[in-house]
């Protein structure tokens, strides 16, 4: 068990090391902070909102490079779960802290470069028709 472990470990040190693949060719800058109207100035948009409660805030957004939705969470823990329940339906999303930004693979990426964050791709259901 002690061999699988550190098998695991070792996979998981190079996986997030890049393996040597030469990582991005422009690295994403600082992850930004702040409410949904300033991560909204930052990536030159105008929110239309959607909700405005106090656990969410989620606004529809265009700019440039495309149509998505920006939204921002009161706690970690709410946005999580708001993530694990949207991914079901597949999608591109970039998550910073305390918010998230969905829209297509290209709009997602360009919005990295302006906002930092991480990317994750919601479950691909293609595979799954009968």
């Amino acid at each position: 068990m002690r061999v699988t472990r550190a098998v695991l470990c070792a996979a998981a040190v190079l996986a997030l090391a890049g393996c040597g693949s030469g990582g991005d060719a422009k690295a994403a800058p600082p992850t930004a902070t702040g409410s949904l109207e300033s991560l909204a100035a930052e990536v030159k948009c105008k929110p239309d909102m959607q909700t405005d409660a106090d656990e969410i805030r989620q606004a529809i957004c265009r700019n440039g490079d495309g149509r998505f939705i920006l939204a921002t969470f009161a706690t970690d823990r709410g946005q999580r779960e708001w993530i694990n329940d949207a991914k079901d339906y597949g999608g591109y999303y970039l998550v910073g802290r305390k918010w998230v930004a969905v829209g297509d693979d290209g709009v997602v990426k360009a919005l990295r470069g302006t906002l930092g964050g991480d990317e994750e791709i919601g479950t691909d259901h293609h595979a799954h028709h009968g």
